[in-house]
């Protein structure tokens, strides 16, 4: 269970490696949007090796809507580059 973890956690890191050498906004916003995803992934996978559901609920719910705030954002730096 560790094993597959440590590897959870190693790949929750690359998003964040290649949000940190780039400058570009949408790069770094596609690199969150990756780690929400990566984590609740990351919840559920603990919730099946627990067996506990009402973790697994939580998961679901970020995975679900998680990233909605995230294209919020993503929406509204538009608008405000187009102005």
């Amino acid at each position: 269970m560790t094993i597959v973890l440590m590897v959870m956690v190693v790949a929750l890191l690359i998003p964040l490696y290649e949000a940190w050498q780039d400058e570009n906004i949408w790069q770094t916003m596609l690199a969150f949007a990756s780690i929400a995803t990566k984590t609740s992934i990351m919840i559920l996978v603990v919730a099946v090796l627990r067996d506990d559901w009402m973790i697994g609920v939580v998961g679901v719910i970020i995975l679900s809507v998680g990233n909605a705030g995230l294209m919020l954002l993503a929406h509204i730096l538009k608008r405000l580059s187009d102005v």
